[in-house]
């Protein structure tokens, strides 16, 4: 049901014939600020107020008496300077409610103009463990696949993996001179993902070392330049303000540059094991280079490790994506684009988007001031060639309308870029959009990692939030004094599995996707707030009331019963429900999940509100109690498909 819409219409049609484009003004019909004035409110007099010529109230009192609403709503209001207020009949509210209980798609229309979208999200890199960072581009993309798919548009869900590249050659480099041969037996991509480590640490020590001393000399001059800003200063003050805050921006830039190169130092030079390894293995990053241009190069030895690598990678990851329940429907990594760059970057220098420069390959941009190299001098192709060429790839094979990627926002000016690319290359009819999101914080403010100062792991992450679900929905005494005494270790489990995933979901995104959130278990896990436990505790609760009724509720059942709206708290559950198609419209319009947690929690609320002040079971007549079995039915089924489309799964008991 499309109430949101369907007014917009209304008054849309009310404009035809008396201004131009009337199309352009039905936006401006919106959900009421505050419900004591009305449902929804159309502010569209203001704006045609020049149009008209006329008073903004005049218009309004003509628009009420040209719009069609008799069968939807009570006689409009006007307020204010010509605001018109809208509140529902009860009986159509009561009549729309009955048919979203009965109907399996709760009256969500399939979209008309159905569209393909490619989902490009998740992508981690192979021969590393996932890791906390993967959690937002993960559950980001499942959700918006999952109701994208569910408005009927089909929908491509692709992981572009991380197989290939600059990563395997340190990979291969330190597996053949630091691998630990128990370790790898035991956890492989554990191993490799350490030996990756080791290879970056010592790269950045040596690195860093000669860079060291020049990074000094700029700081000196730097602070040398600053001095003298301060001594000579200059008569305009504005001048001189401006003056100083570049010399100390200066000062700061050397400085922080300094920090790094010597935080890179101290990793290694404050661990024996690794200077040691770091001085008998000088230009480490020369060797590891050239071991991936040997397995670009088709070098039997590594590409047998890197065959050896890959499968063993991907069973962990496929674990952990069964356990997220998300799936793909494909999951081409960067290998299978490797054939496909130097066509490419061939094409995009026979059509003069591409030249030379210094030995390097680039698109040139006007749009930008740095170009997009899609070949080093070397030879090596980068992530941009790559980009391209799975566009190329897409539309060819999946003929999108669009293609979205969801991948933290630092890499924005990449898309950017690639995107610029992709329409001087042809690619115009096609909506490319870069879904960027913020960073996961730890309670410190700084990016979430282990106690030990390691990024987390997503298993070890995914175990803490189930150990902390189950001390809170799970413990004992609360079991007991729930009545939920008799539920068996198994199910207990498998409740804090559902309940701790569902937590860290729901926390991610409820936040607005492009924001950074301090991640912290405890809170998530919670049975009160906006946490996903209380949603998941909110939808058991209509299990509950609904198997103590008695009643054999099902959508057939429900069918035979009347709607009443004898309370406020009715009318206001009742109009929460019928909103659900306009949010799964209006979260995927930009692409914000966080549209709909912000409607379930609110949904969720409102339940409360009329479970406490309607009483169901005991209701005072048979029919009242049918019809508040009706609206906890009805309330279950919006809870339990709206977590669905979230990747949020619920239990009957908690």
């Amino acid at each position: 049901m499309q109430i949101l819409s369907l007014l917009q219409e209304r008054f849309s049609h009310a404009l035809d014939g008396w201004v131009e484009n009337p199309e352009q003004y039905k936006q401006q019909v919106v959900e009421a600020r505050d419900a004591r004035h009305g449902d929804y409110q159309a502010n569209l007099a203001m704006s045609l107020k020049n149009v008209l010529s006329k008073n903004p109230r005049e218009i309004a009192q003509e628009l009420v008496e040209r719009v069609e609403l008799d069968d939807i709503c009570l006689q409009p209001e006007i307020a204010g300077p010509g605001f018109i207020n809208l509140r529902l009949k009860d009986e159509f509210l009561a009549e729309q409610v009955a048919k979203l209980a009965v109907d399996p798609r709760l009256t969500v229309s399939e979209a008309t103009d159905s569209k393909t979208f490619v989902i490009d999200y998740s992508s981690p890199n192979v021969a590393k463990p996932m890791h906390v960072g993967h959690i937002r581009t993960t559950v980001i993309g499942d959700a918006l696949a999952r109701i994208l798919r569910f408005l009927g548009h089909d929908v491509i869900a692709d992981n572009h993996l991380g197989d290939w590249g600059t990563q395997f050659g340190m990979i291969i480099y330190g597996y053949r001179n630091f691998r630990d041969d128990a370790a790898f037996e035991q956890q492989p991509v554990a191993e490799l993902s350490r030996i990756y480590r080791t290879v970056q640490a010592i790269v950045g020590y040596q690195a860093a070392l000669p860079k060291l001393p020049e990074a000094e000399v700029k700081l000196a001059e730097a602070q040398e330049t600053l001095a003298v800003v301060e001594a000579s200063p200059d008569e305009d003050a504005k001048q001189q303000k401006k003056k100083l805050k570049a010399a100390k921006r200066s000062v700061r830039s050397v400085e922080d540059s300094i920090s790094g190169l010597n935080s890179k130092i101290q990793a290694v030079a404050s661990a024996p094991e690794l200077l040691k390894l770091a001085e008998g293995h000088p230009e480490i990053e020369k060797r590891s280079q050239l071991e991936t241009a040997k397995m670009h190069a088709g070098d039997a030895a590594n590409l047998e490790l890197w065959e050896k690598f890959v499968p063993i990678s991907m069973e962990e990851i496929d674990s952990a994506y069964r356990r997220l329940g998300v799936e793909f429907d494909y999951t081409y990594g960067e290998s299978f684009y490797h054939p496909m760059l130097s066509g490419v970057v061939e094409r995009l220098k026979d059509s003069g988007l591409a030249r030379e420069d210094k030995g390097a390959i680039c698109v040139f941009l006007d749009e930008f001031e740095t170009p997009m190299i899609i070949q080093k001098s070397d030879g090596a192709f980068l992530y941009s060639t790559t980009d391209l060429a799975t566009i190329e790839y897409r539309m060819e094979h999946f003929k999108p309308d669009a293609i979205l990627y969801v991948v933290d926002h630092r890499q924005g000016e990449h898309f950017e870029k690639l995107f610029v690319a992709a329409r001087k290359m042809g690619y115009r009819d096609v909506e490319l959009q870069h879904v960027s999101f913020g960073t996961v914080l730890g309670e410190d403010g700084t990016p979430f990692k282990t106690r030990s100062g390691t990024v987390m792991g997503l298993d070890l992450l995914l175990d803490e939030a189930v150990q902390a679900a189950h001390a809170v929905v799970c413990d004992e005494e609360r079991l007991e004094k729930g009545g939920l005494a008799e539920l068996s270790k198994e199910e207990t489990l498998r409740i804090a599995e559902t309940v701790g995933i569902g937590a860290i979901k729901y926390a991610d995104l409820s936040h607005n996707r492009t924001s950074d959130y301090k991640f912290n278990i405890k809170e998530m896990v919670q049975l009160a707030g906006e946490t996903g436990a209380y949603l998941q505790y909110m939808y058991a609760r209509t299990c509950s009331i609904i198997a103590r009724s008695e009643t054999n509720l099902s959508m057939e059942t429900v069918g035979g019963f009347e709607i009443y709206l004898a309370e406020q708290a009715e009318r206001d559950l009742v109009l929460k429900l019928l909103q659900f198609e306009d949010v799964l419209l209006n979260t995927v319009e930009e692409y914000y999940p966080s549209v709909l947690t912000a409607y379930i929690y609110s949904l969720a609320k409102q339940f409360a509100l009329f479970f406490d002040q309607c009483p169901v079971l005991k209701a005072e007549t048979r029919e009242l109690k049918e019809s508040r079995l009706a609206l906890c039915f009805a309330t279950q089924q919006v809870l339990k498909q709206g977590l669905e489309l979230l990747g949020i799964g619920v239990v009957p008991r908690m």
